[in-house]
């Protein structure tokens, strides 16, 4: 089967890029031929709130990618769907995230679907975003309807999906595991790499800071009484994408510079091991979320984690084997890290939980998936 990716990859950063890289080399390993599309201009620059769009890493030399759309500019878009149209891939897999996206990916869809040959399927991150728009609501229709079917990786989105009015078949398929970010080192070794005392034990928050992500909750979270009296530690690993003035205001209303280590950039993915391999605990305090890829990140490397019940994080991470699920306030949170942090070996218990359920997430399972719901008879 010829298969198109259209989505975010290098020379892009960040986690959808490295998810749609390694979802073409599932593909590749089913035995089809992979190409995928990007974009030359993602965002334009006064709507990214980051300080780059572009990876520093090298290049990866075994995928075939192209840099063609322009995330503003209509011709490109119809330079692409054009050219898909007249080349015929068997299957074309778009991803949609932000309603942002939707004029350029819904007129590429419309285009490729002529030739009545092609099946056009999307991995919806997001139906209805977490942090809503004026717009989003027409933008999201102009691209939806034009597939021929979904995959989600949380059950909320296959439910937003319904609601939007969608009938095209649709099914949850979990987000696979993040395997690609090299083996688990041992935690004397990431600590060392980040000039982390070993007298601690870490908690980590990683991921671009956002709004919906929580951090000001988990900030709260630490600055419980019980928590100051113990060897703990919060590293934030992530880079600002909305104004920090709120969580610097709540780290000096709470004295917490001393506890914290701070990581507030980008980080790259030759680094992630290391801050995930030197936490004891690794924490998403979202207040709303559909999936998380920071689950999968942390599932590979067997670490414990704490989530909140929100969305579709609960579905993924057993509570009690795992680690905690925990409703999205300072209290709730501050006991689960309580708990952890006043019973050391429940460490190794939810490592081994850890070990065990990440064997479920297969990128085999979601190449199978997006197959299936390409098919004209799926009822999925």
């Amino acid at each position: 089967m010829r298969v198109v990716i259209i989505g975010p990859a290098y020379p892009l950063r960040g986690g959808l890029a490295t998810y749609n890289e390694r979802l073409a080399r599932a593909f590749r390993e089913a035995g089809d031929e992979v190409h995928i599309v990007t974009f030359s201009l993602q965002y334009p620059e006064f709507l990214f709130p980051g300080t780059t769009q572009y990876s520093s890493s090298p290049a990866p030399a075994d995928l075939d990618i192209e840099v063609s759309i322009n995330s503003v500019n209509p011709l490109s878009w119809w330079r692409v769907g054009q050219k898909l149209r007249r080349e015929r891939p068997d299957l074309v897999v778009f991803r949609f995230w932000l309603p942002f996206m939707g004029p350029a990916l819904g007129t590429i869809a419309r285009l490729v679907r002529r030739n009545r040959y092609t099946r056009v399927v999307t991995i919806c991150d997001n139906a209805i975003p977490h942090e809503a728009r004026l717009g989003d609501r027409p933008l999201t229709q102009y691209f939806l309807p034009k597939n021929h079917g979904f995959v989600t990786m949380s059950r909320a989105v296959l439910a937003d999906l319904r609601r939007l009015g969608l009938k095209q078949p649709a099914r949850y398929e979990p987000h696979p595991l993040y395997d690609s970010f090299g083996a688990i080192l041992p935690k004397a070794e990431a600590l060392r790499h980040l000039g982390l005392d070993p007298q601690y034990r870490y908690i980590l928050f990683f991921g671009l800071i956002r709004d919906y992500k929580g951090l000001d909750i988990l900030l709260e979270a630490f600055a419980d009484e019980r928590l100051q009296r113990l060897p703990l530690k919060l590293i934030v690993a992530g880079e600002f994408y909305k104004d920090p003035t709120p969580y610097e205001e709540l780290i000096r209303e709470h004295h917490l510079e001393s506890r914290l280590v701070r990581a507030t950039r980008f980080i790259p993915n030759e680094q992630v091991p290391e801050y995930f391999c030197a936490a004891d605990l690794v924490v998403q305090p979202y207040k709303d979320a559909t999936q998380s890829g920071v689950s999968q990140i942390a599932y590979h490397f067997e670490r414990p984690m704490l989530v909140t019940d929100v969305g579709g994080l609960a579905e993924l991470i057993p509570h009690g084997e795992v680690g905690y699920v925990v409703e999205p306030t300072p209290q709730a949170i501050a006991d689960a890290l309580v708990d952890f942090a006043t019973h050391p070996e429940k460490e190794a218990v939810f490592e081994a939980g850890a070990r065990h359920y990440k064997q479920q997430f297969s990128w085999a399972e979601m190449v199978k998936a997006l197959k299936a719901v390409a098919q004209p008879e799926s009822k999925a």
